[in-house]
This record gives structure tokens, sequence and C-alpha cells, in this order.
């Protein structure tokens, strides 16, 4: 049991050693050479855990996959959508900007990273744009059931806009740009939301995300 545990802990620090060098230099730059170092594991030890960087990178897309599950199943719950929706864009850029697996995650599904995982059967299923842009139109699918979508919106097209917004914020906020990354989204939703909601389902709507509010009330 402690030789497990010990492993488990090792491949933890591993697979964040990874994804911080992933995020850092791209993974075609990565080298093993660097990660075993930023993880302050042997190269020896490195590959008794991983094969080689490609298995490492598939580890990085399955933890980041894995967390954007979990902010996404827990917003379905309160009966309207658009805020649920707000709300994980929220949360999305939060973890984009402080948590280097998730900011990987989605580096590896664009360009040569994609192509390599791809190739060995694992990287089309944990393609984290293409799981979010899925849960975005799932989203604006079921606002339009709850009758809160504005008319003429199409579904399949503000999705792929969100989408779209979404991930340039992250990687212009990457970049140091105050205007993006989690201080953007609020700015965002001011403006698209009137286009988006019905009327009458406007005034329901918390651009902030309603997890703002809740923090702002006293305990």
């Amino acid at each position: 049991m402690v030789k497990q545990e010990r492993a488990a802990r090792t491949r933890e620090v591993l697979v964040r050693a990874a994804a911080e060098v992933f995020a850092e230099e791209g993974f075609v730059t990565a080298s093993i050479a660097a990660i075993s170092k930023r993880a302050g594991v042997s190269a020896g030890g490195l590959h008794f855990h991983f094969g080689n960087k490609t298995a490492l990178a598939e580890a990085v897309a399955r933890r980041a996959s894995a967390t954007l599950r979990t902010i996404t199943v827990s917003r379905v719950s309160d009966g309207n959508a658009l805020q649920a929706l707000v709300d994980s864009t929220h949360e999305l850029m939060e973890l984009l900007a402080r948590d280097p697996v998730v900011n990987a995650g989605f580096g590896l599904c664009a360009g040569t990273g994609a192509v390599t995982l791809t190739a060995r059967g694992g990287g089309a299923g944990w393609d984290l744009r293409v799981q979010w842009q899925r849960w975005v139109e799932g989203m604006f699918r079921a606002a339009q059931r709850e009758g809160r979508l504005a008319e003429g919106v199409s579904p399949q097209a503000a999705a792929a806009a969100v989408v779209a917004a979404m991930v340039g914020f992250g990687v212009l906020g990457a970049g140091g740009s105050r205007r993006f990354g989690p201080s953007g989204v609020t700015p965002y939703w001011q403006l698209m939301l009137p286009r988006l909601a019905a009327q009458g389902s406007l005034g329901e709507l918390i651009p902030a995300g309603s997890g703002a509010v809740r923090a702002s009330q006293p305990h």
C-alpha cells in the first residue's frame, strides 16, 4: 500500500510538471529532461511511470478532461441553462489561469500535440475543445427548451461564438492582457446576454456569475 501511494504521488507530480512544461514550451519543444527536472524525478523514474512524452500528454489530457467534466456536470441542475453556462465560463477561465493541467490540456488539443495524441487513438476522445463546445451547445439547446433563448438564435452558432471567445480569452489572458482572462468574462456576458436571452429572461441572469452573488452574501 505504501509503495502504491508513493507511486500515485510520483505520477501526480510528473503529470503536473509535464503540464507546466507543455503550457510554457508547447508539446513539440518540451523535453523529457525538462519535465523530469521540473518534477524532481530522474529520467529513469519518469520512464518507469510513462513510456514517453506522448504518454505523459495523454495523462495530462485525461486529467484536464475529467476536471472540465466536473465544472460542467455540476452546472445543469438549477433549471436555468443560460446562467449555468455563464457560471461555467467564469470557472473555466479561472482554471485556465491557475491550473496548468487544464491550460495544457486545451493547448494539447491544437497543432502537432493533437495530431500525435489522435494518432495513438487517445486524443480524439479527450479533445477538450470538442468536449467544451458540445456541452455549450447543449446548454443553448436547453435554454431554447426553457424558453430563455432569444428567438432566431441558433444554439450551434451561439456555441461556436462562445467557445471561440473563451478560447481567445484564455490565449490572450495568458499573454498578460488585463482585458482578457478571468476579468474579461463579465464584460463579455454584459455585451452578449441582451442578444442571447429571450425577453423577460435577461433580468434573471447574472453576467458576473451566480457565484459572485453567493460570495457577497453574509454567512
